[in-house]
């Protein structure tokens, strides 16, 4: 499915406005719905705080599978941030898209691989950022591509490049797929010459529209779970 898109320079920079409008939507939607979860806290925890709480854990579990001791205790908040924004990106597209002469301006973030490799190349940046911090560069460097042989060295450079790529590409792949075939189920039979057509077009597109749902939530589960276990090769003893 190609579409086109609108880009405008700012200081020489090209910018897809599609992208970044799409992303600042996903991203008011995480914050008000966290802010919305989040008022009223009480010992005691009410229907919504209890969403929140469990959001919370849940992400806490992954970070804790991944660096099991105190330092994981740092990664919380990112895990949850990424998993909350990658969340909602994923169902954005499912819920509405916005198309003004036919360029797209609203659809799903990562649907777009310039958002998905964004995203990939910042968290394993910030991974490699924490091994300095953590050990000091010849620590880093002898925990990261020497460990647990120097033979290893070659492998280990390589793999910097396929978690890069693998983590972006698997994310888009999904979205991007499903997000297609929603268009062409409701191009192809919900605009059929025939009427007929509409009746195997909507139980259809249901199904599809649960199955990208649950596919949405699974790739962000395996995101952060996937930043978890390269940040845990970098500020974690071989």
């Amino acid at each position: 499915m190609s579409e086109e898109a609108q880009v405008l320079k700012l200081f020489g920079i090209p910018f897809n406005v599609g992208n970044c409008l799409s992303g600042f939507v996903a991203a008011l939607i995480v914050f008000f719905l966290v802010f919305w979860l989040s008022r009223k806290v009480e010992m005691k925890p009410n229907g919504k705080q209890n969403v929140l709480e469990w959001a919370i854990d849940f992400t806490n579990g992954i970070v804790k599978s991944a660096i099991p001791d105190e330092e994981g205790k740092k990664y919380g908040v990112l895990a949850f941030t990424l998993f909350m924004f990658i969340f909602i990106s994923n169902q954005l597209g499912l819920i509405f898209q916005v198309n003004v002469g036919g360029i797209t301006y609203i659809k799903s973030p990562t649907a777009s691989t310039a958002t998905t490799l964004t995203l990939a190349f910042a968290v394993l940046l910030l991974s490699h950022l924490m091994g300095v911090v953590k050990f000091g560069f010849k620590g880093y460097v002898k925990n990261s591509y020497f460990s647990p042989m120097p033979a290893l060295f070659p492998i280990n450079i390589i793999e910097q490049f396929t978690n890069f790529l693998t983590l972006a590409l698997r994310l888009y792949g999904n979205i991007y797929s499903g997000e297609v075939l929603l268009t062409v189920i409701y191009q192809q039979l919900g605009k059929a010459a025939a009427p007929w057509t509409l009746i195997p077009a909507f139980p259809l597109e249901m199904v599809w529209q649960g199955f990208s749902v649950f596919i949405g939530s699974i790739q962000a589960y395996v995101f952060v779970t996937l930043t978890m276990v390269y940040m845990s090769q970098k500020v974690e003893k071989e």
